[in-house]
């Protein structure tokens, strides 16, 4: 779908009532590739597909309600718990895309695309719906010469558009959905989130530590594994996986809490200047 093909299926008047929308993009933590710009949705609200992971940040108050069948807590949803100013941006995105057509919603992001080679559609939240997720192959097909990549547990989005996602949208499913048969099913590429090194060893899985295995041409339908990550629930294995990690390397350890720093820096929660 060409820029000028999106414009003439949105009307004047709707063009003049979307250009006063304003959509939050932004740069992640030091875990990811160095000026790639982030997109993200309310962890939980906009993830239909999750299970295992599921937890919603209240958008006013900010209190975390875990999943009946969580095995591990999203990263975001603890995140976003924890500062006001990160609800109120993914909120925001979500309010000014839920509702929209695929052509006004395609018509919003590619838009107000900034300008990069590397884009990473939502470290929280999910396609929350199929013309949501069309929008997105539209946007990356418009521009081929730029990567878009995406953890999804949106599976059946995915897999009805099998013939026709775009090369350059390289897609991942997380294991712990409520769709995980359709991996299988269909051989689609995932990542497997463990709680020890020696879990990923014995399924012969490489662990991603910065998400090339996500996004990496050469790794292009090879399935990975993630190690469990920030903070968790009290008493469940994913909370002592993440404690031994932190007990176990210290380098490690300070890698992480740089890379939260930086990420809370990102958007707006603390600053990192004197």
């Amino acid at each position: 779908m060409s820029k000028m093909l999106v414009t003439s299926l949105v009307s004047r008047t709707e063009v003049k009532t979307l250009s006063d929308i304003v959509l939050q993009f932004g740069l992640e933590n030091s875990k990811l590739v160095d000026g790639q710009v982030t997109w993200d949705l309310p962890a939980g609200y906009t993830c239909p597909g999750a299970e295992q992971c599921l937890a919603k940040a209240d958008r006013k108050t900010g209190k975390i309600t875990n999943g009946k069948n969580q095995v591990f807590r999203c990263f975001k949803a603890s995140l976003e718990a924890a500062f006001s100013n990160v609800r109120e941006k993914v909120w925001s995105n979500f309010d000014s895309i839920k509702g929209k057509t695929v052509e006004e919603m395609v018509y919003l992001l590619s838009a107000q695309l900034p300008e990069a080679q590397l884009y990473r559609i939502h470290t929280g939240g999910d396609f929350f719906s199929q013309d949501y997720f069309d929008a997105w192959c539209a946007v990356a097909g418009m521009f081929p010469d730029r990567v878009f990549y995406a953890y999804t547990k949106s599976l059946p989005f995915w897999v009805a558009r099998l013939d026709s996602i775009p090369s350059n949208l390289r897609l991942t499913a997380s294991y712990g959905g409520r769709h995980d048969h359709l991996i299988k099913e269909y051989n689609l590429k995932s990542a497997l989130v463990v709680n020890y090194e020696e879990e990923a060893q014995a399924l012969s899985l490489e662990i991603d530590h910065d998400d090339r295995h996500a996004f990496g041409a050469e790794y292009v339908g090879q399935s990975f594994a993630l190690l469990i990550h920030g903070t968790q629930t009290p008493g469940t294995a994913a909370a002592d996986g993440w404690n031994l990690q932190k007990r176990q390397d210290r380098d490690a350890k300070f890698a992480y809490v740089s890379g939260f720093l930086a990420s809370m820096a990102s958007v707006g929660a603390i600053s990192l200047t004197a």
